[in-house]
């Protein structure tokens, strides 16, 4: 089951075989049935983006759900962000917190960022930004560029953390040079600033 799943994920990416996510979708399914975790939620991804496969939030979130109450970090927070977007579901902040701190308990560095930006704005959990501060640091040190970049901006406004602005360059720095457009132009602004 683990073959066929890797199989799908060579025809996702057209790596040894000519890109065909429809194929990829048969791979990841004949995996998924068998309660390969990895592959139910890459089933899900298909669904929620319709790649291989017509869009349906709804078989996203079952397929999500499978591999999360399995302790699939990636569906965990997948399912999380489909609780925080409505899509197949009704939208619930607190299911969304739930499944994120379940995958962010676990490391997933996505998780954590998305967890520490609910501690940011309140949203199903008491605003704390210092906890958001947290969150944003574990996904940080992980080396996820929306993290570093986030962190950064708490540097820089003194939200959670005492206000630092060459702290806040070097996490905007190392999201910058991951490629991180918004971190690029939060550097440029720190540079109009300090000029």
């Amino acid at each position: 089951m683990r073959g066929q799943n890797n199989l799908g994920w060579m025809n996702q990416n057209g790596y040894g075989v000519e890109l065909d996510r429809a194929k990829a979708f048969e791979w990841y399914m004949k995996s998924a049935k068998q309660d390969n975790a990895e592959a139910q939620c890459n089933v899900g991804y298909m669904y929620q983006y319709g790649y291989g496969v017509s869009r349906d939030y709804e078989k996203a979130v079952e397929w999500y759900r499978k591999a999360a109450d399995q302790g699939h970090s990636r569906g965990q927070n997948s399912l999380g962000i489909m609780y925080r977007n409505g899509n197949g579901v009704e939208q619930d902040d607190s299911m969304a917190v739930y499944w994120y701190r379940k995958a962010a308990e676990q490391g997933n560095d996505n998780a954590q960022c998305n967890l520490g930006w609910m501690y940011e704005v309140g949203k199903g959990v008491e605003k704390d930004k210092a906890k958001a501060v947290e969150w944003y640091r574990k996904s940080a040190e992980q080396g996820y560029a929306i993290a570093q970049c986030n962190l950064g901006f708490m540097y820089e406004n003194g939200y959670g953390v005492e206000q630092d602005t060459n702290t806040a360059r070097e996490w905007y720095e190392n999201a910058a040079e991951l490629g991180y457009a918004d971190a690029q132009s939060a550097l440029e602004r720190l540079s109009e600033i300090s000029e």
